[in-house]
């Protein structure tokens, strides 16, 4: 008997060696992009947190083939978890599907999945208040009157189209009645895509005001074709921006400012709700109350369309006043 009660503390004492150590895998819109980068280093933050292995993957291109071909291998490899900011709500659903039924818990963050193809989805703000900041900021640039345009990114992406949406409800005010869309062009959060967009737009509307563009990739595009063209001060610009991109157009003028919430955050607050969707802290409920490190605590809500999300916050505006204390940090 005393041999058996020493066997069995020696047991659970050697427990906590032989416990699970989770893998979660982050899957972003394209490789590259700086403000994933950031969402990777949350991240691993979180990670170092949690003592879980961390694992970070995007396809060469934004699309959502690329994010199926690197899902179906993490499946595989069985991972734990993963998080998802996807290129294409609908076309991820069977591959991130496949992923549920096998026992993997899905995130999506940024950008999500629909909600037949996750468990939760982190929600960078309210999706109304992104949409009309934006407008907002730029109407006070341009004297709220004359043409303006939006450089998005890929026409399939939830959370652009969503923001475009609630650009287009802010601007049936009858404070923007002078205030005109002319046009909406994509892209595709790619570099040189968005450069040669915001090209086209000087061209086709040489009356053009300003532009607002919701992707950190596009936006520092179309500052920088602004400032090829010589059209800095003639051509109002605001969207949503990485500080360390927009510093220097926002210093010389190009830009008056952007908005934007941490992405360092957003890839720290996905891993803490993944995990603890995987230890069973929550089961992924309406009213349930997640724990995510440093940043407290957040609720989870079901939103109109039936899917669960938490809210990270309100997004930051950032402007010649405040960007110098901020375009080192991310």
């Amino acid at each position: 008997m005393v041999v058996a009660v020493v066997l069995l503390a020696c047991l659970m004492m050697a427990a906590p060696v032989f416990a699970q150590k989770y893998t979660i895998a982050m899957v972003v819109k394209g490789a590259g992009n700086p403000f994933f980068e950031a969402c990777r280093k949350g991240g691993e933050e979180a990670a170092a947190e949690l003592g879980i292995n961390f694992i970070f993957q995007a396809p060469e291109t934004p699309t959502a083939e690329g994010q199926i071909a690197i899902i179906d291998a993490l499946i595989a490899q069985r991972v734990d978890a993963i998080l998802i900011s996807a290129n294409d709500p609908d076309a991820l659903v069977p591959v991130t599907r496949r992923a549920m039924d096998r026992g993997i818990k899905v995130v999506a963050f940024d950008s999500a999945v629909a909600p037949a193809g996750r468990h939760l989805f982190l929600n960078q703000a309210d999706m109304e208040l992104i949409g009309r900041i934006q407008v907002q900021l730029l109407a006070e640039m341009i004297d709220f009157q004359g043409e303006i345009a939006i450089l998005s990114a890929a026409s399939t992406m939830a959370n652009q189209n969503t923001w475009i949406e609630w650009m287009k409800e802010e601007l049936k005010l009858p404070q923007y009645e002078n205030m005109k869309l002319v046009s909406i062009v994509y892209g595709d959060d790619l570099r040189e895509k968005s450069y040669t967009e915001a090209l086209g737009l000087f061209r086709a509307y040489p009356n053009l005001r300003g532009i607002i563009s919701p992707t950190t990739v596009g936006v520092a595009a179309t500052a920088r074709a602004i400032e090829d063209q010589g059209l800095s001060g003639k051509i109002a610009l605001t969207g949503l921006g990485l500080p360390s991109e927009m510093a220097e157009y926002i210093r010389n003028g190009t830009c008056e400012a952007v908005a934007l919430w941490n992405p360092i955050d957003l890839g720290y607050v996905s891993t803490y709700m993944a995990h603890a969707l995987l230890t069973g802290e929550i089961k992924g409920a309406a009213g349930e109350t997640v724990k995510i490190g440093r940043m407290g605590e957040r609720e989870i809500i079901q939103t109109a369309d039936g899917g669960l999300e938490v809210v990270l916050g309100a997004p930051f505006v950032f402007d010649k006043d405040n960007i110098d204390d901020w375009y080192l940090v991310y």
